[in-house]
C-alpha cells in the first residue's frame, strides 16, 4: 500500500511541475500558479506517507525530486525552475517532516495541519523568489506568494480532514 501513496505524491509533485508557470489572475487573492493545486496535497500526502515509517517519507521524498529534476532537464525546463523546484521541495519537505515527527505523539490531523502551517510558507516563499527574482517585480512575486499560501494550506487542510475522515469510516474500530 505505500506504493500507492508514494505513487501519488511523486504525480502531485510532477504535476505540479509541469504547470509552474501557468497563472491565473484571482484579482484580490493575487496571481495563483496552477502548480499550487497540484502541490498543495504533496504536503498531506507526505504527512500520510508517515504511516509507513520515516524510511519511507525520505524515499518518497528522493524519488519526486529525482523523477522532477529528470522530466524538466528532459523537457527543458529553465534552469531557474529546475533549482528552485529541488530547493523547495527538499527544504519544505524535510521541515515539514521533521515538525510532523516532533508532533509523532499527537493526533493525525494536529500533525499534519501543523507541519503544513510551517512547510507551505517556506515552500512558497523559496520557490517563487528562487524561480522569479528579476524576471518579476516584488509586487507580482508577493501576489504569487500570497496566492500559494492561502490555497495550498486551504487545499491541504480540506485534503487532510478528507484523510481523516475516510480512515475513521474505514478504520476496525469503526465497524465496532
Amino acid at each position: 500500500m505505500p506504493f500507492v501513496w508514494i505513487a501519488l505524491y511523486c504525480a502531485s509533485v510532477l504535476a505540479a511541475n509541469l504547470t509552474l508557470d501557468n497563472f491565473i489572475d484571482l484579482r484580490w487573492f493575487g496571481m495563483l500558479s496552477v502548480g499550487t493545486v497540484f502541490f498543495a496535497a504533496v504536503f498531506t500526502l507526505r504527512d500520510k506517507l508517515h504511516q509507513y515509517g520515516l524510511k519511507t517519507v525520505f524515499v518518497a521524498i528522493g524519488l519526486a525530486v529525482v523523477i522532477n529534476v529528470a522530466v524538466a532537464v528532459a523537457l527543458g525546463t529553465p534552469m531557474r525552475f529546475i533549482i528552485a523546484s529541488f530547493l523547495a521541495i527538499l527544504f519544505s519537505e524535510l521541515t515539514d517532516t521533521a515538525v510532523y515527527q516532533r508532533l509523532i505523539n499527537r493526533s493525525w490531523l494536529t500533525r499534519a495541519l501543523t507541519s503544513n502551517a510551517i512547510s507551505i510558507p517556506l515552500d512558497s516563499l523559496l520557490f517563487t523568489i528562487v524561480a522569479f527574482y528579476g524576471i518579476m517585480s516584488n509586487a507580482e512575486m508577493a501576489q504569487i506568494i500570497w496566492a500559494d499560501i492561502l490555497f495550498k494550506t486551504l487545499i491541504a487542510g480540506g485534503i487532510a480532514f478528507l484523510l481523516m475522515n475516510s480512515a475513521k469510516r474505514f478504520s476496525p474500530a469503526a465497524a465496532v
